[in-house]
């Protein structure tokens, strides 16, 4: 299957969203979350990622992560994961009880479109105070791809996590969990960056890109939002609409995509020292607002 009927195939089943000019979405991606190892990349932006949620959370946001939240590779149980970053979790659950939360898969968490998987791992989990099995996200569905659709005038907003643009990373993502696991996690203790990741092979970021602007030149400029690569990416009106929220694993800050007002804007999350030496998490608006109409294929 070629990249474009991977792309195609993603969204026609897409799960639906009904949007209107009072909706409120933030968008990231590749958070990584690990196991707070050597090997956790989102161990370093953790309080970043978290002072942002909680702000989004109190502002009634919606929060759509756009796969590879957790990192399924380096680790093999996702309870080590939730171990490390409880208060994370316990984050996102509050959006999913008020039905704020929509997760697609990315390649790093692919086995999350294994039903049976996710009922058994993240419906429930143990407190280890009184030895039950409490909620976690019960009943939460992961799909390869959100569909935000205007209630008035029709657009649609397509989002996924990317590697739909690479065969390696789609069906051969098993192989690449294995090399990881058994590899490049050693390795990386050295500084020796997986191949594989287009977020750290130039070459392969740039094939990616050029498959995922082809599908939407072909698909009447739909507007489309990914992550995957690690690159932000922000169009201006009338160019290809390829829209990316880069990631949570930059060095000290994390960036994502707003939606709100109906029009979109490209952000950044990242600790600023004040004239008194006082550290704190601030927002930093790197591209828009810009109207979603602006984008609006005919």
């Amino acid at each position: 299957m070629s990249s474009q009927k991977r792309f195609t195939r993603a969204y026609e089943t897409a799960r639906r969203i009904s949007f209107n000019d009072t909706s409120k979405f933030i968008i990231f991606s590749d958070c990584h979350r690990g196991d707070n190892s050597f090997a956790d990349d989102f161990a370093n932006n953790r309080n970043i990622y978290f002072h942002a949620l909680k702000h989004y959370y109190k502002e009634s946001f919606a929060y759509c992560e756009l796969g590879d939240g957790d990192e399924l590779w380096e680790n093999i149980e996702f309870k080590s994961i939730l171990e490390a970053h409880k208060n994370v979790f316990d984050l996102m659950r509050l959006f999913h009880n008020e039905n704020r939360l929509y997760r697609v898969v990315g390649n790093h968490d692919m086995v999350y479109m294994n039903k049976r998987y996710v009922e058994k791992h993240l419906f429930t989990h143990l407190n280890k105070v009184t030895g039950a099995q409490d909620p976690l996200f019960p009943d939460i569905e992961f799909s390869e791809g959100l569909i935000l659709e205007h209630e008035t005038n029709g657009q649609e907003i397509f989002m996924l996590h990317g590697h739909q643009a690479d065969w390696m990373n789609y069906h051969g993502w098993k192989i690449n969990r294995f090399m990881v696991r058994a590899l490049w996690r050693q390795l990386q203790v050295v500084g020796i960056s997986d191949p594989t990741s287009p977020a750290k092979n130039y070459k392969e970021l740039i094939k990616v890109e050029r498959r995922t602007k082809k599908w939407i030149t072909e698909n009447n400029n739909l507007f489309t939002i990914t992550g995957h690569t690690h690159r932000p990416r922000f169009p201006e009106p009338g160019s290809i609409a390829y829209f990316n929220d880069g990631s949570c694993v930059h060095p000290r800050s994390i960036t994502g995509l707003e939606i709100e007002n109906n029009s979109i804007s490209l952000i950044k999350w990242q600790i600023a020292t004040t004239e008194d030496g006082t550290l704190k998490v601030i927002r930093v608006l790197l591209e828009g607002p810009q109207l979603l109409s602006a984008y609006r294929s005919n």
